[in-house]
């Protein structure tokens, strides 16, 4: 791996041989463009109206940062104090979306004959092919050079992923620095995959013949530069099947989360009893929640809590997960990212009577960001958008006469077993042993070299190996009753993984023409995500995964006895998941969020209750354009959700007694006041707005009083590693995802005897006491409240919350930052005027 000196001093020559070769070849085409325009881009068939889009930070991605790397950081920064976005502000802080380019073509290229690609303002790469093959080259050149250094730092990590080997995160080697190099071993498992295409029958031929292509396009822009100044080596489609791994590892998987999950149950169970235990779990779990806003409104039962016995999930002894199992666990979680919003609006809403969109990806802040903007057309294809550049595929952008978007649903496509533990030699079991039962038979696990995992700091560089059974990569031990058992990860898309890239290969290729057909397109994608989608009549919805059917006798939030007779009993069908299409309400909108009623939350999901940040997305009316749509997502996206749904309940159970101060009094009042003015993050740092700081200060102090009474320090403090008490605000822009927000309103609500359609089996604050409850309310906020005076002095007007600017690493080079704002990394604002 090159040193980061080593990358600067490459990446400027080779972005300097770069620049000159475009220049020669801009010079040779000066006169062809002149005389003729950007003929490429006349044939194109476009049926959007107005279309926008924008990517934070920009374009280009080399170490050393460009002219346009982060020019739509500006253009971003600027939308997030805006109170009311306009067309105007549309047209000035969002790029185009528009097929072709848009205004003067700033640079040419012609890799090979048949293949165009000219670069717009915001060095946006429109690639034009001949053929289909070419277009696909094409896609494969512009990533080795917009993303190379992201490629070259995701490779190795990528097999990584695909492998799940237990106790290491991808994407934090990425973001480390780190390399990984696969085995032979690790490499064949991958190659092996390229079978998965093929029993696709023609359409997984084409997706196979599309990954050669962008692999000779990636090798030869590696092949066009000076040796001294590559960073890959030659890429293979078993690398492109591995990266593919990596981007659903990040966005696409749900689960794994039900070993913490049992332990927690055994410790509420032990506090509290059986029964009770079970309840209390119940109650946190909230995985059928009726209060929970949903996207689609009708029925979708799965992973819903069981009514009958469940003899097929295990409940492990309190402190027994090994440390390596604790590592797996909290390795897992680092790698998953969430955090995507859509918002549709349908025809009978629209000023002009055709649906519209506001909608992204939440990637995270990074430079390079780990995704990149392109136009592609061409032999079928006609797509613009987010390409990751691992895949030559537009996955979240726009067709002729649609669009489509995805947000991480987490739903459980992965899963933990136990393991029972067996010796050949008839010897007691330890939790060293290496065989386990299986259908009545004591078998040997598999040992898999995964690689060679690089250096950190003085660490040298080590072989990796892991042990794996039928389910799936061993992740460390438990005990159940005393006796040892080993976790297995079984995830549904292990060994699976070029299968999904048939659904964008669909949405790329002028096929999709309905909701139906789009539904058809992305039901291939196995990992699981919420898609939205319109065109110039409709509005709909999906949510994808290769997702199992559970074995009668288990609960989908414990892990499963690997003995055989609790496997997996098939997958979903297409029409068993999610889905609508033209909702009598004229929206669909989604923030992470569960996704139809009676569809359960995955064992690591904890958020599906009556407070999710879903419901900041407020204010549709009739008459509504792509200006104002977005300006219900500019507002949401720098409003606190603690203040805007649970303070109200706080306030209320608050104003049944005094204060216990004058100064608690005032401080309560603050955060009320600027509730009032709309509870907006947007420069909370000014002294104008205290009401923030007293929230911050605070909310764990209000989170421990709710659940505290039943929990217990010792469970409070273990069940908020698993699912933290706050998602404020931070530099990654993040927020409100996971949080005891739910917890707060219902429980309070229950407490003030207020109407609640799904309460919970007691009343946690105060123990049931609304007086004691109120109490201990007021003594979170009067700590609070003693701190900012001790800290920032006695007048709590002048009070302010600390400022949260997002910054973009893992460069250092790359120093801009922007003010926070919870909005989607890559977003489109479109609407479709006509239809094919």
């Amino acid at each position: 791996m090159l040193s980061a000196r080593e990358l600067s001093g490459s990446t400027n020559s080779r972005r300097g041989a770069r620049r000159s070769w475009r220049i020669a070849f801009g010079g040779l085409l000066c006169c062809l463009l002149i005389a003729v325009g950007a003929a490429p881009a006349s044939a194109l068939i476009d049926l959007s109206g107005p279309a926008f889009q924008i990517l934070a930070p920009g374009a280009e991605g080399g170490l050393v940062p460009g002219p346009n790397s982060g020019d739509q950081a500006v253009l971003y920064d600027k939308l997030t104090p805006l109170k009311t976005v306009t067309t105007k502000k549309l047209e000035e802080d969002f790029v185009s979306e528009k097929f072709g380019v848009q205004g003067a073509v700033l640079r040419t290229e012609k890799p090979i004959p048949g293949l165009e690609i000219q670069r717009d303002k915001n060095d946006i790469p429109h690639v034009f092919g001949e053929t289909r093959s070419e277009v696909m080259f094409g896609s494969g050149w512009i990533a080795a050079e917009d993303r190379g250094l992201l490629l070259h730092l995701g490779l190795g990590p990528a097999y990584a992923a695909a492998l799940s080997v237990p106790g290491i995160s991808p994407f934090g080697l990425l973001l480390e620095n780190r390399s990984f190099t696969p085995s032979a071993e690790a490499v064949a498992y991958v190659a092996n995959q390229r079978k998965v295409m093929k029993e696709q029958g023609p359409k997984g031929e084409q997706v196979e013949q599309d990954l050669e292509a962008w692999v000779e396009g990636v090798n030869a822009y590696e092949a066009s530069v000076p040796p001294a100044q590559r960073l890959l080596p030659p890429i293979t489609v078993t690398d492109a099947i591995a990266g593919f791994a990596f981007i659903g590892s990040i966005f696409g998987n749900g689960g794994g989360g039900e070993v913490a999950n049992s332990e927690l149950l055994a410790g509420l169970q032990k506090k509290l009893g059986a029964e009770e235990g079970l309840k209390v779990f119940r109650d946190l779990r909230q995985v059928n929640d009726t209060e929970a806003p949903t996207t689609a409104r009708k029925a979708f039962p799965y992973d819903t809590v069981p009514t009958g016995a469940t003899p097929g999930s295990l409940l492990v002894d309190q402190g027994s997960r090994s440390a390596a199992a604790i590592k797996a666990a909290s390795q897992a979680a680092a790698s998953k990212r969430r955090m995507s919003n859509f918002l549709l609006v349908g025809h009978g809403k629209s000023k002009d009577g055709h649906p519209l969109a506001v909608m992204g990806p939440q990637l995270g802040y990074f430079y390079p960001e780990i995704v990149m903007q392109a136009d592609l057309h061409g032999g079928g294809i006609d797509a613009q958008g987010a390409i990751a550049p691992i895949s030559p595929y537009v996955f979240i952008g726009r067709g002729r006469d649609f669009a489509w978007s995805l947000t991480s649903a987490g739903s459980q496509n992965t899963m933990q077993f136990l393991e029972q533990l067996c010796n050949t030699d008839k010897t007691p079991p330890t939790r060293t042993s290496d065989h386990y039962m299986y259908k009545g038979e004591c078998v040997a696990m598999t040992t898999v070299d995964a690689g060679e995992l690089g250096a950190k700091g003085t660490e040298l560089a080590h072989e990796v190996f892991f042990k794996e059974t039928v389910h799936g990569p061993v992740t460390g031990t438990v005990t159940v009753g005393g006796a040892p058992y080993a976790i297995a990860l079984d995830r549904a898309t292990r060994g699976r993984e070029p299968a999904g890239e048939l659904a964008f290969s669909t949405l790329d290729s002028n096929e999709v023409h309905s909701p139906q057909t789009f539904f058809d397109a992305v039901n291939h994608l196995e990992t699981t995500f919420n898609v939205g989608y319109l065109d110039s009549q409709h509005i709909a919805y999906f949510s994808t995964g290769r997702l199992p059917v559970l074995a009668a006798g288990t609960d989908p939030s414990l892990p499963t006895l690997g003995t055989g007779e609790y496997d997996w009993q098939g997958f979903l069908s297409q029409e068993q998941h999610p889905h609508e299409v033209d909702p009598s309400g004229e929206t669909f909108t989604n923030w992470n969020g569960k996704p139809a009623p009676e569809f359960g939350a995955a064992s690591d999901t904890y958020s599906y209750g009556p407070v999710q940040r879903v419901q900041m997305f407020d204010g549709f009316t009739n008459g509504m354009t792509e200006a104002s749509l977005a300006t219900i997502m500019n507002r949401a996206a720098t409003q606190d959700l603690r203040a805007v749904k649970v303070w109200p309940v706080i306030q209320h159970v608050l104003e049944g007694g005094p204060a216990p101060s004058k100064l608690a009094e005032e401080a309560a009042a603050l955060v009320s006041a600027w509730v009032g003015k709309g509870a907006s993050r947007y420069g909370v740092n000014r002294p104008n707005d205290p009401g923030a700081a007293v929230l911050d200060g605070s909310w764990t102090g209000i989170a421990n009083a709710v659940l505290g009474p039943v929990l217990g320090e010792e469970l409070l403090n273990r069940f908020a590693s698993m699912n933290g008490r706050d998602d404020a605000p931070s530099s990654s822009g993040s927020s409100y995802d996971n949080g005891w927000y739910g917890y707060v309103y219902k429980d309070l609500r229950a407490e003030l005897g207020l109407t609640v359609t799904d309460p919970y089996s007691r009343q946690y604050c105060g123990g049931g006491s609304l007086e004691a409850c109120r109490a201990s309310l007021w003594a979170a906020i009067q700590a609070a409240a003693a701190h900012l005076q001790a800290t920032q002095g006695a007048t709590p007007s002048k009070w302010h919350a600390g400022e949260v600017r997002i910054t973009f690493p893992p460069d250092p080079l790359f120093t801009p930052t922007m003010r926070w704002t919870n909005r989607s990394t890559f977003q489109q604002v479109i609407e479709f005027t006509g239809h094919e």
